[in-house]
């Protein structure tokens, strides 16, 4: 993209909310004190020991920074799920810069302490997890087992017309099973009655310790996998970060234009055919913006920054480096001398709309009265009925054994549909398939493609019905342990009212 939509103000701003998201990445993995470097930087400021995950940080913080412009100008409602959860410092300091982390943490106070207590209780003792963990505001996918991010993101779409999903795919994540397959939501997603999911593969180049396949091989042959997996590719590349704030807020700007005609259309006139999504692959070095070399050794753009770039703060010269690295992003142009963000930036995060609430329902997370199971013990398989209620806009969700096990007839209700959850599929249906029916609500997937769906669609406030067969039990009883865990995690730190 060539557009250069951003003013010199805009530009200036957006960069300096991308610095001190940054700052708050690089402070959470390494310092105890001294948050704003206002003395000069000690040992004992630095913790003893060093964990967390700064590589996909600044990719992150990006895209999050972005996100929250076209918010606030088109009044979205947007969540953000991170494929690459182990970049959980980048979402911790997009939510504590927004105001929403001091909101549910009263205790992390916009101000120097606060800072000080931020930075302190990442990877610490008593603290809070490395990963986009369940007490992170908004979270509803941790990250931490890749793979399933566009499920999730998927599952929170279905249903929920004004909702975009912005789902990051980190390079390394995409070598995963769960994940190639998760591309294949969008021939389950409607137009006229669902949100969006608007996929971020996030091209970096390194796994934790050697390169992703997909950052390799020619653009020509990527662009030509993701058009077979139904997307159009929006590519974001370069180190220079004033061009790359440029491509990143005309290609998200693009791509919004694109989806509001799809939505459109579909209805207005309906769905006259499967509908080609865009989607953007930003391509950007590996840990952004950190030394390019440690001790003779290459860490940004590489893989050595995946993790602690400067593992041990050991000695003098490593602790100058440290020092020297985070005062690059210039914290007394960021931040008043309270501590808290300065009012001109402050400004850039959307109120009421914040990519990590405003669709989880109230403002709030709400997660009671969800999840709806049955348990059939079956002693005569062909004369089963369960009888339900009319579900609504629940969904109902099932494996592909529904047929094998004579489960087919199980729901008396059908909810009839001018277009239903096989809203792109039926343009691949052929006369004698049986199980793709205009009128028939049911999905059949996978067992672990449903689970993660079904999964996400709870913890989204919406809610469904779930199939299983002894064969998928244990597979849906791992997925639901982590649903309710993920509930009482989320369910302990809400604030009150």
């Amino acid at each position: 993209m060539s557009k250069k939509p951003l003013s010199e103000d805009e530009l200036t701003l957006i960069n300096r909310y991308w610095r001190a998201s940054n700052y708050l990445s690089v402070g959470q993995i390494y310092l105890l004190d001294n948050p704003l470097l206002r003395t000069s930087l000690q040992h004992d400021h630095v913790k003893p020991r060093l964990l967390g995950h700064w590589g996909t940080c600044p990719g992150l913080n990006l895209l999050y920074t972005h996100c929250n412009r076209v918010i606030r100008r088109d009044d979205l409602d947007m969540i953000f799920i991170t494929g690459p959860g182990h970049g959980g410092p980048a979402l911790v300091a997009q939510t504590y810069l927004e105001g929403t982390y001091s909101e549910f943490y009263p205790e992390i106070t916009q101000d120097v302490d606060g800072l000080q207590k931020l930075f302190k209780q990442f990877s610490f003792p008593g603290g809070i997890p490395s990963h986009v963990a369940p007490e992170i505001p908004g979270s509803i996918h941790e990250g931490g087992e890749l793979g399933y991010s566009l499920s999730h993101a998927f599952g929170a779409a279905f249903d929920n017309p004004d909702l975009i999903v912005t789902c990051v795919v980190g390079d390394g994540e995409a070598e995963t099973g769960a994940l190639a397959t998760g591309w294949h939501g969008n021939k389950f997603l409607n137009p006229a009655r669902d949100g969006c999911v608007l996929p971020v593969l996030h091209l970096n180049g390194y796994k934790i310790a050697s390169p992703c396949f997909l950052a390799r091989i020619p653009q020509r042959e990527l662009t030509l996998l993701l058009q077979g997996y139904g997307y159009r590719p929006y590519f974001v590349e370069g180190d220079d970060p004033l061009d790359v704030h440029q491509q990143m807020a005309a290609t998200l700007d693009q791509v919004l234009l694109e989806i509001k005609e799809i939505q459109y259309q579909a209805r207005t006139d309906g769905m006259q055919k499967r509908p080609e999504w865009p989607m953007i692959v930003m391509r950007t070095p590996k840990g952004w913006t950190c030394p390019e070399k440690i001790d003779g050794q290459k860490y940004e753009g590489f893989w050595r920054s995946h993790q602690v770039p400067l593992k041990k703060i050991d000695t003098d010269d490593h602790l100058h480096i440290l020092e020297h690295w985070m005062k690059s992003y210039r914290p007394e142009e960021l931040f008043d001398q309270n501590g808290r963000l300065q009012e001109e930036l402050a400004n850039l995060a959307p109120v009421g709309r914040e990519p990590t609430l405003k669709p989880m329902g109230d403002y709030y997370w709400k997660i009671c009265g969800c999840l709806i199971f049955g348990i059939i013990k079956l002693k005569c398989r062909s004369q089963v009925r369960l009888k339900t209620k009319r579900p609504g806009d629940r969904e109902r969700f099932c494996g592909m054994s529904c047929n094998s096990i004579n489960l087919r007839r199980t729901f008396v209700y059908s909810v009839p549909m001018k277009i239903t959850r096989t809203a792109g599929m039926r343009f691949l249906r052929k006369p004698i398939d049986v199980s793709w029916q205009r009128s028939n609500p049911m999905i059949r997937i996978s067992h672990m493609r449903e689970d993660y769906w079904k999964h996400s669609a709870n913890i989204s406030v919406r809610g469904g019905w779930k199939v299983i067969c002894s064969r998928g039990g244990m597979v849906f009883s791992a997925v639901t342990k982590r649903l309710f865990t993920l509930s009482i995690r989320c369910s302990t730190n809400m604030p009150s009212g």
